[in-house]
């Protein structure tokens, strides 16, 4: 098993512990440690990181496996580790944005179906790489959404439809509506922190930006302290003034203008005349238009004022949620296979290798009897085996095809000799079963020299 080290810069994070393939091994497994700088990999004893999934100016994120939990939930480890020289003030800042995050979190994640859970928050104490001296780190552990961000789909896509941005508005606007009245402005909305699961939901992810007010109503907010992604703040948030509710609801208006062109903010802001000029690109109901421009406008007591006034605004327009089907279940893999086709077994490789070998040498035979041309036959058969190969990977040739289609092949050479090339069939059958034979030895050497790398890596 593949297990990610979560120490910032080490040399080389990857380590892999063959023991823990075994689910039984990897529930009961004493703490692994990395083989190069030493730092505990088993966090909290529970979470074993598998994988890194991005990093950010304050820390990583990580997917991880729950080994205490049945089935080894997935979840996802995010780590504080701020980048780059920064003040005192700056760190604690910083630090208390993660251990907010948490606290909201813990407030709001089990009280709305689209916000993240948390499962733990805990700090992390270890030896550090400087001889007599000690660094802490500081983990959360929230629920893992198994999709893809909105930029992401935007990328992948293209520029979203009317219908599709009515879909996020109306439920980003509804989880925005039960954010606000818990006293909480996230500050952050974007594309890039709303995450579309694959059954189509969409979750509001990131609340390391959150500010918590002691009041939402318009007249008073609590003061920005800087915390923002540039070209969705408003002027308030740029400004380091009073943020609001309507603050949060500018940033979700630029999200929907990014979706509908595909173009970024700065594309979109005319900064001489101070305004967003997106009208022309696009193809909207005048209506959904004149409501993305009110929650543009620069003065926050201009725009509208909650959630819930866009909502009421948008009534008519609005379409209920696109949720797919859910999936169908999938039978417990072990924590190393996170792929869509299954992992080949050594017995499976070795089988497919011999079958390769056989088809080959028979296909090349056959070949060279009818063309004459050693070149010709070598381009057709290395053409034939590449689909053959190919179709195992997929698995469109296994178990008994991989005896029947040989079988078949070698009745064809049989029974026309003009295929067999003046060897004779006890020759062909000889040179095709050591074909075989040497394919099985190379597929093996190769896979011992992949095992071993992957230990040495």
């Amino acid at each position: 098993m593949e297990v990610h080290c979560t120490r910032p810069r080490c040399p080389r994070p990857q380590n892999y512990f063959a023991d823990l393939d075994d689910i039984t091994t990897l529930k009961t497994a004493q703490q692994k440690y990395c083989t190069t700088c030493g730092m505990p990999l088993m966090l909290d004893g529970r979470y074993v990181p598998i994988k890194l999934l991005g990093k950010g100016g304050f820390g990583a994120a990580f997917l991880a496996r729950d080994r205490r939990i049945p089935g080894m939930r997935q979840c996802v480890v995010k780590q504080f580790q701020p980048a780059g020289s920064l003040t005192s003030t700056q760190l604690q800042q910083a630090q208390q944005m993660f251990e907010r995050e948490a606290e909201v979190l813990a407030q709001i994640g089990n009280e709305h179906e689209q916000i993240p859970d948390l499962f733990a928050f805990f700090p992390v104490i270890v030896n550090s790489l400087q001889p007599g001296q000690q660094d802490q780190f500081f983990y959360l552990v929230q629920e893992y959404i198994d999709g893809q961000n909105l930029e992401e789909e935007l990328y992948q896509k293209g520029k979203f439809s009317e219908q599709k941005v009515l879909e996020v508005l109306q439920e980003i606007l509804k989880v925005l509506k039960f954010v606000h009245d818990k006293g909480i402005i996230h500050r952050d909305i974007k594309p890039s922190n709303i995450m579309r699961r694959r059954d189509g939901k969409l979750f509001l992810l990131d609340f390391g930006a959150v500010k918590q007010v002691t009041n939402t109503s318009s007249g008073s907010a609590a003061a920005s302290t800087g915390i923002y992604s540039m070209g969705f703040a408003p002027p308030e948030q740029m400004a380091g003034g009073q943020i609001f509710p309507s603050t949060d609801l500018y940033a979700l208006a630029v999200t929907t203008l990014i979706l509908l062109t595909g173009q970024e903010p700065t594309k979109l802001f005319d900064a001489y005349s101070n305004q967003w000029q997106w009208r022309m690109q696009v193809t909207v109901k005048p209506h959904l238009a004149d409501i993305l421009d009110k929650m543009l406008l620069p003065a926050a007591n201009q725009r509208f004022q909650s959630a819930d006034e866009v909502l009421e605004a948008l009534c008519y327009q609005l379409i209920p949620p696109t949720v797919l089907p859910p999936p169908r279940p999938q039978p417990q893999q072990q924590p190393r296979s996170i792929q869509s086709q299954p992992a080949f077994s050594t017995l499976e490789l070795l089988g497919g290798a011999a079958f390769s070998g056989f088809e080959g040498a028979l296909v090349a035979i056959a070949l060279f009897s009818l063309v004459k041309s050693p070149i010709v036959t070598l381009s057709v058969a290395s053409v034939i085996l590449g689909i053959l190969i190919f179709a195992q990977t997929r698995r469109w040739i296994e178990k008994f095809d991989l005896l029947i289609i040989p079988a078949i092949t070698f009745a064809i050479v049989l029974f026309f000799p003009f295929l067999q090339g003046g060897l004779g069939i006890e020759a062909v059958a000889i040179l095709a079963v050591a074909a075989s034979l040497v394919a099985i030895s190379l597929t093996a050497v190769f896979r011992l020299i992949y095992k071993l790398l992957s230990l040495i890596l």
